[in-house]
């Protein structure tokens, strides 16, 4: 008998799962092997926390020379560009180097000189992104894979899970970036919770039989200072946390899609409704005074 059995690990900094239908317990970890094994190649592979990693390589590089990339390198890198493009310069991986300014576990904001020399650091269009190699011309410039480097992985680990192992019922959460292969065993959809971001509860759930979930929020790494809360979320062209919104979900058919979508209708602040609808996309958000704005395909409030 078919039963769905959760196979629990660690990745990049996130409480991750496999939830897969399996005649066992054991099946099911030899089943989840190959895609926990592939999340974390992306994680050694693209980490800017392992000096080891492309990234790293390519930061330790800039001012001084282009590294060559392997297709799947280059493949996030024109990616990331077409964000670039399509949000306006919004989304741009150049700007994590703002992070050093920010202590989010500190209620402080950082000195105006600071941010701006950080900003002097950044801008996509400055990036060169030539043959199979980039250069990051200005010696201290970075780029950091972060905003869509887990939705990357769970879309991999699912691909692996589909075609390695076979699996038809189940899903890849890394830490709230969702893929689902297909829905359980009975046929019917998983039942996905979105946090209340400021209250201890569910805010809806989203039933998802296949495809990708992700979230964007203001309540996971923030600080409040004099009712003010600033949000890891940083706006690239000031710095500065964004704060028209609360919590953006977005259901899409891969997690790299939902969640750029979330990301940047972070991002765009008060213009996101517009882009959310241009998506096509079903969507749920809360703006600052708490109003839920939805697009739904049978979604369901709790």
């Amino acid at each position: 008998m078919m039963r769905t059995h959760t196979v629990t690990f660690r990745a990049m900094a996130s409480l991750c799962e496999v939830q897969i239908a399996a005649g066992s317990a054991r099946e099911a970890e030899r089943l989840a092997a190959p895609a926990i094994a592939e999340v974390t190649r992306i994680e050694q592979k693209y980490s800017r926390y392992r000096p080891d990693s492309v990234v790293s390589r390519i930061n330790a590089a800039a001012g001084s020379s282009p590294v060559a990339c392997d297709e799947e390198t280059l493949g996030l890198l024109r990616y990331a560009q077409s964000l670039y493009e399509t949000s306006h310069g919004l989304f741009d991986i150049t700007t994590g180097i703002l992070r050093r300014a920010w202590n989010f576990q500190v209620p402080q904001l950082p000195e105006p000189d600071a941010l701006q020399a950080l900003l002097a650091l950044t801008g996509w269009p400055r990036v060169r992104l030539e043959g199979e190699s980039v250069f990051l011309p200005e010696p201290g410039m970075e780029l950091d894979f972060g905003g869509f480097g887990k939705e990357y992985a769970a879309d991999c680990a699912a691909r692996v899970l589909a075609q390695e192992s076979r699996v038809e019922s189940g899903y890849v959460n890394l830490g709230g970036d969702i893929h689902v292969l297909g829905p359980k065993p009975d046929g019917s959809p998983w039942s996905f919770g979105i946090r209340h971001p400021r209250e201890d509860r569910l805010m809806a759930s989203m039933p998802l039989q296949r495809g990708a979930l992700a979230t964007s929020g203001d309540y996971e790494r923030y600080f409040e200072l004099d009712g003010q809360r600033y949000c890891h979320v940083l706006n690239p062209r000031t710095g500065m946390p964004v704060r028209h919104w609360r919590s953006v979900s977005v259901i899409a058919p891969l997690a790299l899609t939902a969640g750029s979508c979330t990301t940047v209708a972070m991002l765009m602040e008060q213009e996101a409704l517009p882009f959310l609808d241009s998506t096509g996309f079903p969507y749920l958000a809360m703006d600052q005074q708490g109003r839920l704005h939805q697009h739904s395909s049978g979604n369901n409030r709790s």
